[in-house]
């Protein structure tokens, strides 16, 4: 990578926005800058734009680059801007370029499509990923995107691959993938940071804690931020009895409803921040919207999680 090009190492929550529809299932620009700037506010350590939650898998690359350039636009610098690349390797390099053009801060490289291969084969693409842009890149390593202590180790040492997001939830795999990565890049004084990428990340945050992986990427920053910061901090300060009122009363309930159907991961998110009051849209397919029963189990959920946040405010 450019040496001339600052790597901004990743802190506090990460936030990860919806990508809005309009009633034609047009990319909405404006409600994209409204749900930017509520969440900016409550102040994340990173935007990552269309990623898994943002449905980078629904994207073509105008509109793909079209949210990159207006998430740079609307941050300001304020925070990093990680956009998301992956798919077919031509079209991984197309959105690298474009998230490059757009003036984003990084790339978050996601699985490539369907089909299964070696991690050597992994390593190749995430070569060819990373040589696409002069951007710094996060490997996130879940469905069939599989890597193990050697080849995770391997592309820890491509020049601007500057990060590790597992999710896949294999805590032995990854606690020997760290240990890999960290004896590979021993006094290369290369900085580089670990992520826990697992859907609703909070349920498995103590976990990951054990194993020195601290920084998370929060689905529910999108809808409930100060459900997620409460949360973050309690976590940080190392308040076990907390955690776990947050983990009963709100995340687990939340990942029993989201486990009833395939993809209810990016569209009960997008159902929630319509239901906090931002007219996002729905998903496109193949993801469904929620059904009835689940949205009002939702708002449930939802309203038990802000009592306990206002509790703990409130002291």
């Amino acid at each position: 990578m450019n040496p001339g090009v600052p790597v901004q190492m990743l802190d506090r929550v990460l936030f990860f926005p919806v990508t809005p529809f309009d009633a034609a299932g047009a990319v909405d620009l404006d409600m994209f800058t409204t749900h930017l700037e509520q969440g900016l506010a409550a102040g994340p350590g990173g935007v990552f734009v269309a990623c898994g939650t943002g449905e980078f898998h629904a994207l073509e690359p105008v509109e793909y680059e079209a949210l990159v350039r207006r998430a740079v636009e609307v941050t300001a610098g304020a925070v990093p801007v990680y956009a998301g690349t992956g798919g077919s390797l031509p079209l991984a390099r197309q959105f690298s370029q474009a998230a490059q053009r757009a003036g984003a801060n990084g790339l978050l490289m996601l699985p490539p499509y369907l089909v299964a291969a070696p991690p050597s084969g992994m390593v190749a693409y995430t070569r060819e990923v990373a040589a696409a842009a002069d951007l710094p890149v996060i490997v996130y390593s879940r469905g069939n995107a599989v890597f193990d202590p050697e080849t995770a180790a391997e592309v820890a040492t491509i020049p601007n691959v500057m990060g590790f997001k597992d999710g896949r939830g294999d805590l032995d795999l990854l606690g020997r993938i760290v240990l890999a990565v960290r004896g590979a890049l021993n006094g290369s004084g290369k900085p580089f940071q670990f992520f826990n990428g697992m859907p609703t990340a909070e349920v498995t945050v103590p976990a990951y804690r054990g194993i020195g992986v601290t920084l998370y990427s929060s689905a529910v920053f999108c809808f409930a931020p100060d459900i997620s910061l409460a949360f973050f901090k309690a976590a940080a300060t190392g308040d076990d009895v907390l955690i776990d009122r947050f983990l009963a009363d709100f995340f687990h309930p939340l990942v029993e409803l989201r486990n009833k159907v395939p993809g209810y991961a990016v569209s009960l998110v997008k159902t929630a921040v319509r239901l906090r009051g931002l007219d996002v849209g729905t998903v496109r397919p193949p993801l469904v919207e929620p059904s009835p029963e689940h949205v009002v189990e939702l708002e449930r959920i939802i309203a038990a999680g802000l009592a306990l946040t206002a509790a703990v405010v409130a002291g």
